[in-house]
């Protein structure tokens, strides 16, 4: 749900403005180019993603990011990127071994002339 939550440009632009600190929804929506409805859909889904928590005091409904819920998002990017670099890893020295290869035990590659 996070993934999906992040998936939408305007949702990361509200998660990028929530890292600077807590801001209402009027503050959210200010610099947005939609209504405020729209804006509140948006943070529906940060919230039910568990990326972003709002408190309501009077009038006024306060967002704030919750930066643990992006940890959960970055283990899975770190696991993703060392799964990479084991796998290139591996088909470097599988190249490196080829070029050793090639260079101890050079082929003929000669090609027929054509009269």
């Amino acid at each position: 749900m996070v993934f999906h939550a992040l998936s939408d440009p305007t949702r990361r632009l509200i998660v990028e403005r929530l890292g600077q600190g807590a801001a209402s929804v009027s503050e959210l929506a200010a610099p947005l180019p939609m209504s405020l409805p729209a804006v509140v859909q948006h943070l529906q889904v940060l919230e039910a993603s568990g990326l972003v928590a709002s408190e309501k005091v009077g009038r006024v409904r306060t967002c704030r990011l919750v930066v643990k819920r992006l940890d959960t998002v970055q283990d899975w990017i770190d696991e993703r990127r060392r799964t990479w670099e084991r796998r290139l890893d591996r088909l470097g020295d599988f190249l490196d071994e080829q070029a050793r290869n090639d260079r101890t035990n050079p082929t003929n590659h000669t090609t027929e002339e054509q009269s």
